[in-house]
């Protein structure tokens, strides 16, 4: 009975993804218009924020629990399956043009961010003086942001009354609600399928945990990219990478400090190589095409092989 409800659980969570992901790709792209905001920010920031929250709370929870060292593992796994999976895919489904303010500013800013966190776990451990860093560097990039957003025509058909904005608004965040209840839903359910068949509590956790909590992220940038919604798409994986490494893992430290292990430093290095690969792609081509996409998704299976997962 419990394998049977697990499995319409994990049927219903899908659903819900999709649905959450509509109101939350519609919702954002209409406010972006109505005040002006280009696409790209609202999915470096909002969109980028809301997806990225299952990783915080697992993160967090780690870190209260004193598995300092799943909290690093939890980031830096997150990071690389969205670049390399929830890109890849993407790309594979629909390739896509990148903007040149994108790879100048903010692809630039996502490789500082990951050799900024390298850095600051290089003697094995992320301390609560090096978290506030972090975390400051993080609120410095969101003002940076909406001081410099970049030009996008306002108002449009949706959003135009007050009644109007508040139901958009509302569409948002229900949808963003939607996502975060539904990836977690998700993977209770993955979880549990795989207990019923055996599946150690490792695999578990390495696979099934870390691909579901970037779900969310999945889901939202495929769906946006389907629509032509290349900034959203684009802006929510960075965007929730930067959030990762700034934000969430600056207020783990803050919480406690972080024991990085071996293993997890060795995962931040692919990490790195792999950003500075991704932004080298991005600027020589100006755009996402279906073979990089399918290399993204072809280092994913390098690392497992390799030992680094």
């Amino acid at each position: 009975m419990e394998l049977l409800w697990a499995v319409a659980s994990l049927a219903g969570s899908i659903l819900g993804l999709w649905l959450g992901a509509e109101w939350l790709v519609t919702g954002a792209s209409a406010l972006a218009r109505r005040f002006g905001i280009s696409e790209l920010v609202v999915g470096l920031t909002i969109v980028a924020f809301g997806t990225g929250l299952p990783e915080v709370v697992v993160t967090l929870d780690a870190v209260a629990t004193g598995h300092t060292d799943l909290a690093v593992g939890n980031v830096v796994g997150s990071n690389i399956v969205n670049i390399a999976v929830v890109l890849g895919v993407v790309a594979l489904v629909r390739a896509f043009p990148v903007s040149r303010s994108l790879v100048r500013r903010d692809g630039v800013v996502l490789v500082g961010t990951t050799v900024i966190a390298t850095v600051a776990a290089v003697d094995g451990r992320v301390s609560r003086l090096e978290g506030g860093l972090l975390l400051a560097l993080w609120l410095l990039y969101l003002w940076s942001l909406f001081r410099n957003h970049g030009e996008s025509p306002r108002g449009g058909p949706e959003a135009t009354t007050e009644g109007q904005l508040a139901r958009t608004a509302g569409k948002l965040v229900v949808g963003l609600v939607v996502v975060i209840g539904s990836g977690a839903l998700l993977v209770d359910a993955a979880t549990t399928i795989a207990r019923s068949f055996g599946i150690s509590e490792w695999t578990i956790g390495a696979t099934i945990v870390a691909v579901g909590t970037s779900t969310p992220e999945l889901v939202v940038s495929l769906l946006a990219a389907l629509r032509g919604r290349s900034g959203l798409s684009l802006g929510n994986v960075i965007g929730s990478n930067v959030v990762n490494l700034f934000g969430v893992l600056g207020l783990a430290a803050l919480v406690e400090p972080l024991s990085v292990t071996a293993a997890a430093f060795g995962g931040m290095l692919w990490l790195l190589a792999l950003v500075a690969v991704f932004l080298v792609t991005l600027w020589t081509g100006r755009r996402l095409s279906r073979v990089e996409g399918g290399a993204l998704l072809g280092s994913e299976v390098v690392r497992w092989l390799l030992g680094f997962g």
